[in-house]
């Protein structure tokens, strides 16, 4: 049943969300400014379809992308955590990669690489703008501002969810082309053997560990970014948001994306180097490989991973905000509280 007018009209001025039309729209975002985040004259309107594609397209550019740029450093850490006797740290690691298999080794599984995480960006990004909306949309104005902490955890969770799934078979082929003896060095070559030998199976056996790297990871990624923007603005920054420059909103988000970078490395390690292990040993199952590796060996390659993911999400965040920017998207400052909210709050001697 749809809500009244009333009370749609106490939500940004009373206009519906195209997307979701039966809840009041982007309350956590009206709190922000006053309400006012629909279309300017040039800007895409905020919660549109085009605004969700194009995020996506943000998230395609960003993740594809950096996650390729690093595919050296990648196959290192993938190797230090299959084999850490023979790889045992990322000098060494890059030493006996090019001693052994030349330089062009370096760049195995660049395709799968760039394939996957082109297609877990536009879910991961795409989706996240859109349940952020859905889930603020559902809780009101004061909840998403008090709760917002846990809103940015359930819209990314979400949105990882159904990221990972065009993620998984483009993960299980470069793992395989990047650790296995023997497989093919290209994606062309690789996932026609994986289907062959395995079927579908062999392309979503990763999923489950892959939810437990991914789903964590990003929780921690757009979360602790989200508050740690949060608080640069209002304890670091010297001037308002509004005063910045893009340039400097750019660094800013640069900063925040490095610092959400390297919790995401710790968060999610074990299960990266599960998902590395499974790919590599075909009859295994993430519980046994678990308990052969022990908890020591979950945490093998975790310092070359907070290098790669801290620097990884800085980018990630600064490419994803600059096509933001020059695509013209409404890009909301950190939420401030509902006037409703403080009112309520001073009333009750808590303000």
């Amino acid at each position: 049943m749809a809500l009244s007018d009333d009370f749609v009209e106490q939500s940004c001025g009373g206009s519906r969300s195209s997307l979701f039309p039966y809840f009041p729209i982007r309350s956590l975002f009206c709190a922000s400014i006053g309400g006012n985040i629909g279309k300017s004259d040039e800007e895409v309107e905020f919660g549109s379809l085009k605004y969700f594609l194009l995020c996506g397209v943000g998230g395609v550019i960003s993740c594809g992308t950096t996650h390729t740029s690093i595919v050296p450093l990648d196959l290192v850490k993938c190797r230090i955590q299959v084999n850490p006797e023979k790889y045992k740290g990322i000098i060494q690691g890059f030493r006996t990669t090019v001693r052994e298999e030349g330089f062009r080794a370096l760049g195995k599984g660049w395709a799968p690489t760039l394939v996957g995480y082109s297609l877990q960006g536009l879910g991961k990004f795409g989706f996240y703008e859109m349940f952020k909306i859905f889930y603020s949309d559902v809780l009101g104005e004061e909840l998403s501002y008090q709760w917002r902490t846990s809103l940015y955890l359930a819209a990314s969770a979400s949105a990882e969810f159904f990221a990972d799934i065009l993620l998984a078979p483009m993960e299980a082929t470069k793992v395989r082309v990047q650790t296995s003896p023997g497989a093919p060095p290209t994606l062309r070559g690789c996932a026609p053997m994986i289907y062959r030998n395995e079927g579908m199976t062999g392309f979503y056996k990763g999923l489950p560990p892959l939810w437990m790297r991914q789903i964590p990871y990003t929780m921690m990624k757009f979360a602790c970014f989200e508050r740690t923007l949060e608080a640069l603005y209002r304890y670091v920054v010297p001037k308002p948001r509004s005063e910045c420059t893009k340039q400097e909103q750019l660094v800013i988000t640069f900063v925040a994306g490095y610092i959400a970078g390297v919790f995401c490395a710790i968060v999610s390690h074990p299960a990266d180097t599960i998902v590395s292990k499974l790919n590599q040993d075909t009859g295994s199952s993430a519980s046994a490989i678990a308990r052969k590796l022990g908890f020591m060996g979950l945490w093998k390659g975790l310092f070359p991973r907070i290098i790669m993911i801290g620097t990884l999400t800085a980018l990630q965040w600064f490419i994803y905000d600059s096509v933001k920017v020059y695509f013209k998207l409404p890009r909301p400052p950190p939420p401030e509280m509902p006037l409703s909210l403080r009112k309520k709050l001073e009333a009750a001697g808590k303000s």
